[in-house]
C-alpha cells in the first residue's frame, strides 16, 4: 500500500542493524532530534548536502519507511566545533561532548564505514569536517520493527 513517504529519499541512520534500531527508535520516540555525519560520506557518495525544509523518508534497518523527517538545520562545521547542545540532542543519552565524540569515533573509525569511504586508515581529528543537521517527525508511518 503506497505511502505519502514513497516519492521521499531516503534518511538512513548509521549501518542496518543494532545500532540503526537503536537510533530510529530514538527518533520516534522524540528523544532524537539531531545527527552527524561525515562531510566526507556525502563526497563518497556523490550525494548533496540536506538543506532547512527539505522531507525525507526514515529507514528502519529492514529498509522500511517509518517515519517522515523534516530538515530544520544543517552546518558543516570542524568535529572539534560541535557543542554540547548538539550531543545531547543526538538522543543517545550522551552527558558530555567529550562522551558523544568517543561514541562517533568508534563509528566513523570501524570497519563498515572505513570500508564505505574505502580508506582502511581513516581517522577524524579537530580539523575533520562534519555535518551537523537537526530534524523534526512530520508523520509517522508505522512502527519502527512492527507491521505497520
Amino acid at each position: 500500500m503506497p505511502t505519502s513517504a514513497d516519492h521521499l529519499p531516503p534518511f538512513e541512520l548509521a549501518f542496518p542493524g543494532p545500532l540503526r534500531d537503536k537510533l530510529v527508535a530514538a527518533v520516534l520516540s522524540g528523544a532524537k532530534t539531531a545527527t552527524t555525519g561525515l562531510l566526507a560520506g556525502y563526497e563518497a557518495e556523490n550525494e548533496p548536502l540536506p538543506k532547512p525544509g527539505e522531507r525525507s523518508a526514515l529507514l528502519d534497518s529492514q529498509e522500511r519507511r517509518v517515519a517522515v523527517l523534516e530538515i530544520t538545520d544543517v552546518q558543516v562545521l570542524p568535529l572539534g566545533e560541535v557543542g554540547l547542545r548538539h550531543a545531547v540532542d543526538e538522543g543517545e543519552g550522551y552527558r558530555s561532548v567529550a562522551q558523544w565524540r568517543a561514541a562517533h569515533e568508534r563509528f566513523w573509525h570501524g570497519a563498515e564505514l572505513r570500508e564505505f569511504l574505502g580508506d582502511p586508515e581513516f581517522t577524524v581529528c579537530d580539523e575533520t569536517s562534519v555535518v551537523t543537521e537537526r530534524f523534526r517527525v512530520v508523520e509517522r508511518l508505522r512502527s519502527a520493527g512492527g507491521a505497520g
